[in-house]
């Protein structure tokens, strides 16, 4: 019960806490504190991959209650994980350029009517610039908004892993300090999802829903762990095939997310290459952030 409250709460303040940028200027995505905040959160996405999530998919696909053949002669956490972060690429390109081909299409079109223009008025040509600007710009927010419903699928699979393992577990020794270890998880996740979040410019209603689905997913998994505790074989051939699969797909999409999405477009922005300051702000804070959520592996 503790185990629900505490990381309800922290999941909740984590993943609102960048969306005060609506009300606190200093937090607005434009800022450079922004870039800070989110390559910290960032590397807790990159950490929680790598660190967290695929040594378990891991230990569950290597386990000796499986058959030697096939699972203990390949790696296949590793190629679970691998295809998820390249089906995350092509879905993420797939919608991207689904979405902005007749945006483009139309610039085209419309870049050639007014190149004929402006032999009689080249006053025309800012229109178009300013249209292609408006185009760019749509594709951003698009690309925001693919990122922060991808990252919140990847967290939320491995967040009802480890609830439902929480909620299972009959041991007090193994629950405190995994529920400390995942009140913090929950409050860093959250800062990088909230981020992605703000950045995407959703509606009320949808930040709501995001916000709902991210907090109560962990909580609303030990709650079923609880349910069925008597029942549940956490070492049966069954869930350690399950749990592996799932925690590897997630795990490649938390690394691609994070690796690609967050940190690769961030670090490549003019605005924070043309800083050193900001750069390497930044770069402390992803160190940190990474390392943090490292430590956390020593208890969760």
């Amino acid at each position: 019960m503790a185990a629900i409250v505490s990381i309800l709460v922290a999941g909740a303040i984590g993943v609102c806490f960048p969306l005060l940028g609506k009300t606190i200027d200093a937090l607005r995505p434009e800022k450079d504190i922004f870039f800070v905040i989110k390559a910290f959160a960032a590397g807790v996405i990159l950490s929680t991959g790598f660190i967290h999530v695929l040594p378990d998919a891991t230990e569950n696909l290597t386990s000796p209650c499986l058959n030697e053949n096939p699972w203990g002669k390949f790696p296949f956490a590793g190629l679970v994980a691998m295809v998820s972060a390249i089906a995350t690429l092509l879905v993420d390109t797939f919608v991207t350029s689904h979405y902005t081909k007749p945006h483009l299409n139309n610039t085209q079109q419309g870049h050639g009517d007014e190149e004929k223009k402006t032999k009689e008025n080249e006053i025309d040509v800012v229109h178009v610039h300013a249209h292609a600007s408006s185009i760019s710009g749509s594709t951003q927010l698009l690309r925001y908004r693919i990122v922060s419903q991808v990252l919140e699928l990847g967290i939320v699979v491995h967040s009802v892993i480890i609830g439902i393992s929480l909620g299972a577990s009959e041991s007090p020794k193994t629950i405190k300090p995994l529920v400390a270890a995942l009140t913090f998880h929950q409050f860093f996740e959250g800062m990088g999802l909230g981020g992605c979040i703000l950045q995407a410019r959703l509606k009320a209603r949808s930040v709501a829903i995001m916000v709902l689905f991210f907090a109560l997913t962990t909580p609303v998994g030990i709650g079923i762990g609880i349910g069925i505790s008597n029942t549940y074989n956490e070492n049966s051939p069954t869930a350690l095939v399950v749990e592996g699969m799932l925690n590897a797909a997630s795990a490649g999409i938390l690394i691609y997310m994070a690796l690609v999405d967050l940190l690769a477009a961030d670090f490549m922005n003019p605005k924070l290459q043309n800083n050193g300051k900001v750069g390497a702000s930044a770069g402390v804070s992803l160190l940190l952030g990474s390392a943090l959520m490292s430590l956390l592996a020593v208890w969760a």
